[in-house]
């Protein structure tokens, strides 16, 4: 690791907010589940991702529009920006209305090269409470690499095996106003 990349590991934010009904309700319609559970009641799995997330003016976005680069996140240099991929850990029921508090650390960086060029990957762990008690911890992969060439095709994703299986599940079919609308409740500009 770089000294300059060393220099990121252990940053931290700190980001509170109410975990609002509002936008579990609109959640809910969105995967089209029936009743969405209310003030008081837990905040599913997965759910967490609709909060915390950063609210940037537009003129304060990258190309990428993700935030610009060099604010909590590394300034890393590679175009591209992508969720790889979470470890998560429930420890605690997160009540919907509650008031929580998300804490973020970046916890390692790794360069590495791939088949298509260039590859970083920050590693940030985010630690959910409430009243100080851990209630969801996730340690989330973020994935910087090369422009693909003008003309390159996409690479076939390879089929993703979970470790264990599964105690449920629920196949989801995405179309246009599902993903508009996920990426609305998240505040996610990327297409």
């Amino acid at each position: 690791m770089s000294a300059a990349d060393a220099a990121w590991v252990g940053r931290e934010e700190v980001r509170a907010e109410r975990i609002a009904a509002w936008s579990v309700q609109a959640m809910a319609a969105t995967l089209g589940v029936a009743q969405a559970p209310g003030p008081g009641q837990p905040l599913p799995p997965g759910w967490h991702w609709l909060f915390f997330n950063p609210v940037v003016a537009r003129d304060g976005l990258g190309p990428d529009g993700h935030p610009r680069r060099g604010g909590f996140l590394p300034p890393i240099e590679l175009p591209r920006r992508m969720w790889a991929g979470s470890r998560l850990r429930y420890l605690a029921a997160l009540p919907i209305d509650s008031v929580a508090e998300r804490t973020s650390r970046i916890a390692r960086i790794e360069r590495k090269v791939g088949r298509r060029g260039e590859l970083c990957f920050v590693t940030v762990e985010h630690t959910v409470r409430l009243g100080g008690q851990p209630c969801l911890v996730e340690e989330q992969d973020i994935v910087y690499r090369e422009a693909d060439p003008p003309g390159a095709a996409a690479p076939a994703a390879a089929p993703q095996r979970p470790e264990s299986p599964a105690e449920w599940g629920r196949s989801v079919e995405t179309d246009t106003p599902l993903l508009f609308r996920y990426s609305a409740l998240t505040f996610n500009g990327p297409r």
